[in-house]
């Protein structure tokens, strides 16, 4: 099976004292029309946000946004009068639909917040906008494999109005699993934390891979994991 790697050293970056963001897809100044998103996945930024920064209330339309908390801890709030802090682990999601203002920041006085921002774009425009959360079930936090979003709400994951199931993987070293492509779907992974072998490819933090051919595919931990798997339509 043909995989394609996007290494973590080729994204863009961005360095604004407060803020170092990480670009797998052209975004803000960065542009690079060969990455330009993946499908419906249009933008993952690795954000690191030094204690007290953070995003000042700006505006969103017409698509899926969620930001999934590594360290640290991320304060959200919105206009559709939405206030949470989160916390590792911890992944709210936000369908900006006809519009909607939010700001995003670390309340931490000593400590950055490290997350993943993500943005797919939705499969209808001009939808009701809306705010989730997902966290995992504690009888489950330890899943190797957990379904975090989807179309539906399956397994209790959050929904998004794209045909997108995005599920995390938490492996420890030597573990492996599966995941089954159908015919005309493609998948992204995104790894977080840790080592990940797909195929021959050796994957770490801050990687992704793609692929559009169906079939078996297989990931394996040379060290402890946490990735995302994306499967979109």
């Amino acid at each position: 099976m043909t995989i394609r790697i996007r290494r973590a050293d080729e994204r863009g970056h961005a360095d604004h004292g407060w803020l170092d963001s990480r670009h797998t897809f052209s975004f803000a100044e960065y542009h690079d029309p060969r990455h330009m998103g993946f499908r419906a996945l249009r933008v993952i930024n690795e954000d690191r946000v030094a204690p007290g920064g953070g995003f000042p209330p700006h505006p969103h339309r017409d698509m899926e946004i969620f930001s999934y908390v590594l360290s640290g801890a991320l304060e959200h709030e919105d206009s559709l009068g939405n206030g949470r802090v989160l916390r590792p682990g911890q992944v709210q999601v936000m369908s900006a639909g006809t519009g909607v203002v939010h700001s995003e920041f670390n309340p931490s006085r000593d400590e950055p917040v490290h997350f993943l921002q993500v943005w797919i774009r939705p499969r209808v425009l001009g939808a009701t906008p809306r705010y989730s959360e997902w966290q995992p079930d504690p009888a489950r936090v330890h899943d190797e494999k957990l379904v975090v979003i989807s179309p539906d709400g399956r397994d209790g994951s959050a929904s998004i109005h794209q045909d997108a199931v995005v599920t995390r993987l938490l492996l420890a070293a030597g573990a492996s699993v599966t995941h089954e492509l159908a015919t005309g779907r493609g998948a992204w992974l995104q790894v977080m934390r840790g080592s990940l072998l797909c195929g021959t490819q050796v994957l770490r933090a801050g990687d992704g891979a793609s692929t559009e051919l169906a079939g078996t595919l297989t990931f394996r931990a040379d060290a402890p994991a946490e990735a995302l798997l994306f499967d979109l339509a």
